[in-house]
C-alpha cells in the first residue's frame, strides 16, 4: 500500500496531473503554449526561419511552460522590476525557489545581451559600403518610419505610450534592439514582442519582394550602379569612433547599443585585435544568443502570450515591417530620379537592419530583371545604416517614453 500511495503521491506532483486537473482552467493554456513552442521549433528547424535564435526561444518557451517546472517565476520582475530578495532566497514568505532562467534572465532585465550581440555584430559588418556611399544613410533613416508607424498603430489600439514604444521597435528589424527596447518599457510583452521581431526577420525574403516589386517599374529594377569606391584603413578606423561620439553626445540613451556595435567594428578594423575579434564574434556572440533566446522564451508564458494584445503585436510586427520596406524604396525612388538614373531603388528595401539579409534580397530581386546586376554591396550600406538608425530610434524611445 506505501508504494502504491508513493506513486499516486509522484503522479499528483507531475505536470500531467496537473494539466489533467485543471484543464478547464489554465490545463488547456498549457498544452497550447506548448504546441506553439512545438510549431516555432518546427519553423526553426524545418523551415530554418532564424534557427539560431528560434530554437533556443522556442525550447525556453517549452521549459517555462511545463507545469511546476520552476525555472522561471514571473513574479521575481512583476511590475517590471527585479524582486532581489526573491531571487536572492532572502524573502522566505515569497515561497519562490528561484530557477535556472530567473538568473540567465537579468541579463535581458539589464540590457546585457543586446548589447554584447551588437559587440559581435559589429565585428563582423564591414561599414565600408557606408563610408562609400553616405547617402545610404538617408535610406536607412527612412526604412525606421516602420517604427514610427507601428507607435501610431499601436497607440490606435489601445497601448500604453509606453507598451506602443516596445511594439514599434519590432519596426526596426532588428531583434537584439527590439528586445532591449521591451525589456526597459514593456517587460510583459518581451515574449511576444521578440516572437514576432524574429519571425518576421525571418519571412523578409517572403514579404519584401512583392512591395518592391508594387513601387518600383522593371525599369527602375534593372538600374546597374556604378562601383562604389575603395575605402581606405584609416576611413575605417575613423568611423566607428566618430559615430559613436555623434550618436552618444546626440542620443545618450542609444550610448549602449551604438557604443558595443562599434567597438566590435574598431576592433576588426583596427588590424591589431584578432583575437578579440574572433571572441567577440564568434563564442562571445554565440553564449549570448542561447541564453538571450532560452529566457526570451521563457516569458512566453500562457498568461502573457494567450490574449488579444499578443495577436495586436503580430498583426503590427507585419504592418511595421511593410511599412519600412516601402519608406525605403520610395526614397530610392526619389534618389532615382535626383540622381537621373544612378541609383537602383531597390537598396531602398535593405535600409530594414536586418543585416545581411535585406540586402542579400535586393540583390535577388535586381538581377531577375537585369542578370548582370549587382547591388549587395550598394545594398550593404543601407542596411548598416538601418542597424545604426534601428539603434537611435530605439534609445529616442527609451528616452520619451522610459
Amino acid at each position: 500500500m506505501q508504494i502504491i500511495e508513493t506513486i499516486t503521491e509522484l503522479f499528483t506532483q507531475s505536470g500531467f496531473y496537473t494539466i489533467v486537473h485543471d484543464f478547464t482552467g489554465e490545463g488547456w493554456k498549457t498544452l497550447v503554449m506548448l504546441c506553439v513552442a512545438g510549431l516555432l521549433l518546427y519553423l526553426a528547424i524545418a523551415k530554418k526561419f532564424e534557427p539560431l535564435l528560434l530554437v533556443p526561444i522556442a525550447f525556453g518557451m517549452l521549459l517555462a511552460n511545463i507545469p511546476a517546472g520552476g525555472v522561471f517565476h514571473e513574479e521575481i520582475f512583476a511590475g517590471g522590476h527585479i524582486n532581489w530578495s526573491a531571487l536572492t532566497g532572502a524573502d522566505q514568505s515569497s515561497g519562490i525557489t528561484p530557477g535556472l532562467f530567473d538568473f540567465l534572465y537579468l541579463g535581458v532585465k539589464l540590457g546585457i545581451y543586446p548589447c554584447l550581440i551588437f559587440l559581435g555584430v559589429g565585428a563582423m559588418t564591414d561599414f565600408g559600403p557606408l563610408i562609400s556611399n553616405p547617402s545610404s544613410l538617408l535610406l536607412g533613416a527612412a526604412a525606421q518610419v516602420g517604427i514610427f508607424a507601428t507607435f501610431i498603430g499601436a497607440r490606435f489600439l489601445g497601448f500604453t505610450g509606453a507598451e506602443s514604444g516596445a511594439i514599434a521597435a519590432i519596426g526596426g528589424a532588428d531583434g537584439p534592439t527590439a528586445i532591449l527596447t521591451a525589456s526597459k518599457l514593456a517587460p510583459g510583452l518581451l515574449g511576444p514582442i521578440a516572437i514576432a521581431a524574429y519571425s518576421y526577420m525571418a519571412l523578409v525574403p517572403f514579404i519584401q519582394p512583392p512591395i518592391m516589386k508594387l513601387l518600383t517599374t522593371r525599369k527602375e529594377r534593372a538600374v546597374a550602379m556604378r562601383q562604389l569606391r575603395p575605402v581606405s584603413r584609416k576611413e575605417k578606423i575613423l568611423f566607428p569612433i566618430v559615430v559613436a561620439v555623434l550618436v552618444s553626445l546626440l542620443v545618450p540613451s542609444a550610448t549602449p547599443l551604438i557604443g558595443m556595435l562599434m567597438l566590435g567594428n574598431l576592433l576588426k578594423e583596427s588590424g591589431v585585435c584578432e583575437r578579440l575579434v574572433k571572441t567577440a564574434s564568434d563564442s562571445l556572440m554565440n553564449i549570448c544568443v542561447i541564453f538571450l533566446g532560452l529566457t526570451v522564451g521563457a516569458t512566453a508564458t500562457a498568461s502573457a502570450f494567450l490574449n488579444m494584445r499578443t495577436l495586436g503585436i503580430l498583426l503590427l510586427g507585419i504592418v511595421a515591417f511593410c511599412f519600412g520596406t516601402a519608406a525605403g524604396v520610395l526614397l530610392g525612388k526619389l534618389m532615382c530620379v535626383i540622381t537621373k538614373g544612378k541609383v537602383n531603388p531597390l537598396i531602398g528595401a535593405a535600409g530594414v537592419s536586418a543585416v545581411p539579409m535585406a540586402a542579400r534580397v535586393a540583390q535577388k530581386v535586381g538581377r531577375e530583371e537585369n542578370p548582370d546586376n549587382y547591388l549587395l554591396m550598394h545594398a550593404m550600406g543601407p542596411n548598416v545604416a538601418g542597424v545604426i538608425g534601428s539603434a537611435v530610434a530605439a534609445g529616442l524611445l527609451i528616452a520619451m517614453l522610459g
